[in-house]
C-alpha cells in the first residue's frame, strides 16, 4: 500500500492515465453533474432573491470539483458527513434533484420533509448522514461512524467534508487523534476555500498546507488542487483504498474558492473583485470539459440539460404540499 506523507507539495496525478481509466463517457457525466450542482445553486440564489426561501443559505459555486471528485471515489454503502455548504455534496452523492429542491423550499416531499432546509439535508437511505450547522460538527460524528464500521468488520468507509475554518476547532484535533489511535476507516476532506467566513486562511494558520496537520497524528496527509476534479478523485481514491485496507484515516486538503459570499448577509468587504475574477478564470467545470476535449456545442447541450432538470425540480417542489403543522413535534427528541 502506497503511503502518502504530509508534505508542503501539491499532489498532481497523471491526468492522461486517469482519463483513459475512467473513460470519456463517465467524465462527461461528471461535467453534467457539476453543471447540475451549479444550476441548482444559481436557481437557489434566484429563489432566495424572490423571497421564496426563509433564513439563509451558503452557496458552493466554484467548488464543484471537490464534490464530484470525492463522491466518484466512493462506493455504494459508504457514508457521507458534510457541512452547511453542502448542496453540491448531496447532489454529487446521487441525491434526486427534485427532492433536493423540495427540501430547499421546505416542502413535505423533501428529503427531510422540509424540516432540514438548505443547511441540514440528509439522505439516510443512501448513507448520506447529513450536513451540520455547527462548524466542524460532522468531524466528531465521523469517529463514531468509523468505530461502528470497524466493530462490525465492514469494508465501508466514511467520507467527512468540512471547511478550512473547522481545522482550528478543538473537535478537529480530538477527533483526528481518536481516529488515529483507533485506526478508523475515515477520509477527512477539508475544502479550503480560502476564507472562514471573512477570515483568510493565511491569518488563521501558519502552515503552508492544512494537510501538514496530519503529521501530528501520524496519519497520511495530502494537498490537491480542489478545482481539478481528477486530482481530488485520485487523492480520495487512494485515501479510501488505504482505509479499506486497514491503514486508517487520511487528511485530504482540497484548495478551492467560493465565488459567492459566505452567506446571504455577507457583503464581501474582505476581498477584491479582481481576486474573485482570478479564481473564476479557473472554473472547475470548464477545466474538466476542456481536459476531455468537449466541444462548445456539446458543453452548451449539457448546460441546457442541467437547467431543464432544475426548472423541472422547481415545478415539482412548488407543486408539493407544505408540511402539516400538526406534525411539528414529529422527530423531536429533546
Amino acid at each position: 500500500m502506497e503511503m502518502l506523507m504530509s508534505t508542503s507539495e501539491i499532489f498532481s496525478p497523471d491526468h492522461s492515465k486517469l482519463i483513459n481509466e475512467l473513460g470519456n463517457e463517465r467524465l462527461r457525466e461528471w461535467v453534467l453533474r457539476m453543471q447540475i450542482i451549479r444550476a441548482f445553486e444559481e436557481k437557489a440564489e434566484e429563489l432566495f432573491a424572490r423571497g421564496l426561501v426563509h433564513g439563509t443559505m451558503h452557496l458552493s459555486i466554484g467548488q464543484e470539483a471537490v464534490a464530484i471528485g470525492a463522491s466518484a471515489a466512493m462506493k455504494p454503502g459508504d457514508y457521507l458527513l458534510n457541512h452547511h455548504r453542502g448542496h453540491g455534496h448531496c447532489l454529487a452523492w446521487g441525491s434526486d434533484v427534485r427532492l433536493m429542491m423540495a427540501e430547499f423550499l421546505g416542502k413535505e416531499t423533501g428529503y427531510c420533509r422540509g424540516r432540514g432546509g438548505s443547511m441540514h439535508i440528509a439522505n439516510v437511505e443512501m448513507n448520506n448522514l447529513g450536513a451540520n450547522g455547527i462548524v466542524g460538527g460532522g468531524i466528531p460524528i465521523s469517529v463514531g461512524v468509523g468505530l461502528s464500521i470497524k466493530k462490525r468488520r465492514s469494508s465501508q468507509v466514511c467520507l467527512t467534508i468540512f471547511g478550512d475554518g473547522a481545522v482550528n476547532t478543538g473537535a478537529f484535533h480530538e477527533s483526528l487523534n481518536m481516529a488515529s489511535i483507533w485506526n478508523l476507516p475515515v477520509v477527512y476532506l477539508c475544502e479550503n476555500n480560502q476564507y472562514a467566513m471573512s477570515m483568510p486562511i493565511q491569518k488563521a494558520c501558519r502552515l503552508n498546507h492544512l494537510s501538514q496537520r496530519a503529521a501530528a497524528y501520524a496519519i497520511a496527509g495530502i494537498t490537491v488542487d480542489g478545482n481539478d476534479a481528477l486530482a481530488v478523485y485520485e487523492a480520495v481514491r487512494q485515501a479510501v483504498a488505504r482505509a479499506r485496507s486497514g491503514y486508517g484515516p487520511t487528511l485530504v486538503e482540497a484548495i478551492t474558492y467560493r465565488w459567492k459570499g459566505h452567506s446571504k448577509s455577507d457583503r464581501q468587504a474582505y476581498r477584491s473583485r479582481d481576486e474573485v475574477k482570478d479564481w473564476q478564470s479557473r472554473d472547475p467545470i470548464m477545466r474538466l470539459a476542456r481536459l476531455i476535449q468537449m466541444s462548445d456545442a456539446e458543453f452548451k447541450a449539457i448546460v441546457d440539460q442541467a437547467r431543464t432538470m432544475i426548472e423541472e425540480a422547481v415545478e415539482f417542489a412548488q407543486a408539493s404540499p407544505e408540511p402539516d403543522p400538526d406534525t411539528i413535534f414529529e422527530g423531536l427528541y429533546a
